[in-house]
């Protein structure tokens, strides 16, 4: 029997499977081409997000300035340094473009990286297309990458970037912080940089379109723009002049004197506005060499000492209990169990209140403080502020310490010590109400924020009443008592080391012993917090400065002498003058700027204004001043000019100030030592005399400080026993 044979039908039911299929992938591409949404996916996005590209637009952030205008933090362009080393790269061998001698590359580089030729050879060695040489190679100026690229090395190229860069170095570093890039994106800490950090940054912008297989844009397709915004301008209220008086001032006392820290700050006594604050030790942003993240002015906080018995003073004299020529017996008080010491142990037997004031006795403060008693004399010192932060625009304010309980706190809390912790700027808001009619100021810092991208002003300061805390009888009397204590007739006043001679500088002294880990104080010498609280001119104070040091391992010169250069160099620069009769502006003389300048033409030209010039050395240029440029002067001041020579040949300052003093030997950068107060009278090196950086010269002026030298301060700080608290 013959078989049938199948092979047509299976080819007809193969030809029918495939008709099929081709049937139902027709079907899917109709579908796909007439649906939006396909298994839930919108197809047409799908498939133009294939082809488009984002690119990011970034935002610089805003600059901080000085309230003169000077940029104090600001983005500039930074460059990574990248080795490729894949030898694909090279299509000439003539002209290698990856690195070829890795050794010899890492040694050249060292030099200009800060990097260690070894580190930089195991990042060389390293598997794969690319190496970023870092740390050192990460974010490098515009002059390293010129210096790098000059050595025409294969294989190292850069990558650009932005980075925070401050112009002035180690300047009020404190007050505009510092930056640090986390994953490509600066944040500020610390400072102003903090505190406006989210002002600061900005919003980066981007541009998206349609690219081809080789990443260029596909004509005629729609590119989408987003504008970056760049972060917000900060101005400062910082005179930088001021802040430079500052910073020279304690960098001077660095140099010559051993302490823990130092910080001053200057206010404008009548808006409350921050015109300069340095610290030592201080740091470059630039660097970041970074030792302690606390900013002194808003985050230190420790005992004061005497500079609160104008609070507690006050306090007594608002309640009507002060009677300023009652006497009381001085040495020491017992409260309880417990004993009040004066400062200098024995006392100066009956005297009355307002005497105590100035001697700074601990008895007659203790004694206003009890009879006050607890409420009334911590009510005050909320009143003016202590123990609540000030809402200055800086990041990590502390709010200090108002906390006395038992009879013996409260005394010590009269004279700045025991269960009392404050901050300098608590110090600063407080005392504003002495130039204020008994009204309290809120401290500020910014003066002003503007948008760089529209230009408009979006944040003015103002002067910023907190409240009436005292009356203008009551500042009167406290004014008058702070007089004395600096410019009084008796020797025994604490502040008369602090007499200036351009102005009329009041204030207070203050020790505050230092608390050890163990309990209690340490007893040792130097183991203090001294201070000093100022404001100047007496007649109307237009100023505030307060000063305080750990650990000052000096007497009480060392620390008049950078308050005094401060302030009669602020006299100068704002014309406080007192000898300037009802302030002639015929004799009032803005200094230009003449570095740079030929010596004899500037000379000649400031003594047709009627000024004193000194000549620093015989150059024939000019390379630094003082006065510097934009201050004002009054006529027969001197005008320091330093030359282009090392020959520096020492005048006779005989009947000089300590300010032209200090402002001569800071321009030539010797060190030297004022003994008393008033003008010189005699020098250790004579006229004539070639001086450098090695000279050390002693200056007696021709009133001397009568008190005992072992006595640090006119508060005992260097003796065994207690200072201004027990």
């Amino acid at each position: 029997m013959k078989k049938k044979n199948n092979t047509i039908r299976i080819s007809y039911y193969g030809i029918l499977c495939i008709v099929l299929l081709f049937g139902i992938i027709i079907a899917k591409l109709i579908y796909v081409s007439y649906s939006k949404i396909v298994d839930g996916m919108d197809i047409q996005a799908f498939a133009g997000g294939r082809n488009s590209t984002k690119t990011n637009i970034t935002a610089s952030r805003g600059t901080i300035f000085s309230a003169n205008g000077e940029a104090l933090a600001k983005d500039v362009n930074s460059y990574t340094v990248v080795a490729y080393l894949d030898k694909g790269r090279t299509t000439d061998e003539k002209k290698p473009r990856h690195v070829v001698d890795k050794e010899y590359t890492a040694n050249v580089l060292s030099e200009y990286l800060n990097m260690t030729p070894e580190a930089i050879l195991n990042l060389l060695n390293w598997t794969g297309y690319q190496v970023e040489l870092g740390p050192g190679g990460r974010d490098i100026s515009e002059k390293q990458k010129k210096d790098i690229e000059a050595l025409d090395l294969p294989g190292i190229g850069f990558i650009r970037g932005t980075k925070r860069y401050y112009p002035y170095g180690d300047f009020a570093s404190y007050t505009v912080g510092y930056t640090k890039k986390i994953d490509g994106i600066i944040k500020g800490e610390l400072g102003v940089e903090g505190y406006y950090n989210n002002e600061l940054t900005g919003k980066n912008g981007s541009i998206t379109y349609q690219q081809d297989a080789y990443g260029y844009q596909i004509a005629d397709t729609p590119v989408i723009t987003e504008d970056a915004e760049n972060g917000l301008d900060i101005y400062l209220t910082i005179d930088s002049n001021i802040q430079m008086y500052l910073e020279n001032a304690i960098n001077d006392m660095s140099n010559n004197k051993e302490f823990e820290w130092v910080t001053v700050t200057v206010a404008n006594a009548k808006t409350g506005a921050i015109l300069g604050s340095a610290n030592t030790p201080s740091f470059d942003p630039n660097k970041l060499n970074i030792t302690n993240y606390n900013n002194p002015l808003v985050s230190y906080s420790y005992e004061p000492g005497s500079t609160m018995k104008i609070f507690s003073f006050m306090a007594a004299m608002e309640e009507g209990i002060y009677d300023g020529e009652k006497e009381f017996m001085s040495g020491s008080l017992m409260v309880g169990e417990d004993k009040v010491p004066d400062w200098n142990k024995y006392g100066w037997g009956m005297i009355s209140y307002d005497t105590g004031f100035t001697f700074s006795s601990n008895v007659a403060a203790a004694n206003l403080g009890l009879e006050l008693g607890k409420s009334k004399l911590i009510e005050y010192y909320k009143k003016f502020g202590f123990g609540r932060k000030t809402g200055i625009e800086l990041a990590n304010e502390y709010p200090g310490l108002v906390n006395p309980n038992y009879d013996i706190e409260v005394a010590n809390a009269a004279f700045g010590q025991g269960l009392i912790m404050t901050t300098p700027i608590q110090n600063i808001q407080a005392l504003t109400t002495l130039a204020n009619g008994g009204t309290m100021l809120r401290p500020y810092i910014v003066e002003k924020v503007i948008d760089p991208n529209t230009n408009e002003e979006v944040y003015r300061s103002n002067r910023t009443e907190i409240d009436q805390v005292v009356s203008k009888g009551t500042v009167d009397k406290m004014l008058e008592l702070m007089y004395k204590t600096v410019n009084g007739e008796d020797n025994r006043a604490t502040g008369k080391v602090y007499q200036t001679d351009s102005t009329v500088l009041i204030g207070k002294t203050g020790t505050a012993q230092i608390v050890s880990e163990s309990g209690g104080y340490i007893s040792s010498s130097y183991q203090n917090i001294r201070s000093f609280a100022g404001l100047f001119p007496y007649e109307d104070p237009q100023y505030i400065i307060y000063f305080s040091v750990k650990r000052l391992q000096a007497t009480s010169s060392a620390i008049a002498k950078p308050i005094k250069s401060i302030v009669e160099s602020i006299a100068k620069y704002k014309n406080l003058d007192q000898l300037v009769v009802e302030q002639d502006k015929s004799k009032i003389i803005k200094i230009k700027n003449y570095i740079n300048k030929d010596v004899i033409n500037s000379k000649e030209e400031l003594e047709r204004l009627g000024l004193e010039v000194v000549i620093l050395g015989d150059g024939s240029r000019v390379i630094d001043q003082y006065p510097n440029k934009g201050s004002t002067v009054v006529k027969e001041s001197k005008v320091f000019l330093l030359t282009n020579s090392t020959n520096i040949v020492l005048p006779s300052m005989k009947g000089w100030t300590s300010n032209e003093v200090g402002s001569y030997c800071n321009l030539v950068g010797i060190n030297y030592n004022i003994n008393g107060y008033g003008r010189v009278e005699n020098q250790s090196v004579p006229a004539g005399t070639v001086v450098d950086s090695t000279t050390i010269i002693d200056f007696t002026l021709n009133r001397k400080d009568d008190r005992n030298e072992g006595d640090t301060s006119g508060e005992g700080e260097n003796t065994s026993e207690p200072g201004e608290g027990t």
